[in-house]
């Protein structure tokens, strides 16, 4: 049995959570924080068999899109002048951990 926990933007959020329960996926659904932009996640954790992670995998990558998005971004010059441009970054995606599972039950 494995654990996969999965980091999702919360943009893709409900994405995700539905299309991992649509094909069986029993997940419990927490909301996180973090990242480069402090930016609201979603961490699903789901218990699965082991020859079914590459499904649950594929399932949460193609509800979990990367796209970008313009930051502003501040760069200092001598005698404390700043100036502030726009600095486009990725976000999005997904972040999975797969851990082995040494016992597991329900009741």
């Amino acid at each position: 049995m494995k654990l996969i926990m999965a980091i999702v933007s919360s943009d893709d959020s409900s994405k995700v959570l539905s299309a991992l329960t649509k094909k069986g996926f029993q997940v419990t659904k927490l909301a996180s924080t973090g990242g480069f932009l402090l930016s609201g996640n979603t961490t699903f954790i789901v218990g699965t068999e082991d020859e079914k992670v590459d499904e649950a995998i594929e399932v949460i990558h193609g509800a979990s899109k990367q796209r970008t998005q313009m930051v502003p971004s501040s760069v200092s010059y001598s005698a404390g002048l700043y100036t502030s441009f726009p600095v486009e970054v990725t976000i999005g995606g997904a972040t999975i951990f797969v851990l082995d599972v040494q016992r597991f039950e329900k009741f």
